[in-house]
């Protein structure tokens, strides 16, 4: 497989704390920085594809009891935040 050149930009993205949180544990548990993992979970998505094999969505349920998330993917489109400036 060849490597690709890219430049990475910076970026402010909000995230819902919890979900931050289990992406942030994620990707230390796989020696990754974030920003590698949501790139890999956007390319899999793009392709229609799963991002995830059977072992690590175990240790995402097990990281989603750790820090409370309680969301799932028919949320997405459902979450209001709290306060005028999202706290």
């Amino acid at each position: 497989m060849a490597n690709h050149e890219i430049e990475r930009v910076q970026t402010g993205v909000r995230l819902e704390k919890r979900l931050l949180k289990v992406l942030k544990a994620l990707a230390e548990l796989k020696d990754i920085s974030l920003g590698d993992l949501i790139e890999g979970i956007v390319l899999h998505a793009f392709e229609g594809r799963a991002p995830f094999g059977t072992e690590t969505l175990a240790q995402i349920a097990a990281l989603k009891a750790v820090y409370g998330l309680d969301l799932d993917a028919g949320a997405s489109h459902r979450l209001i935040e709290t306060g005028k400036d999202g706290r």
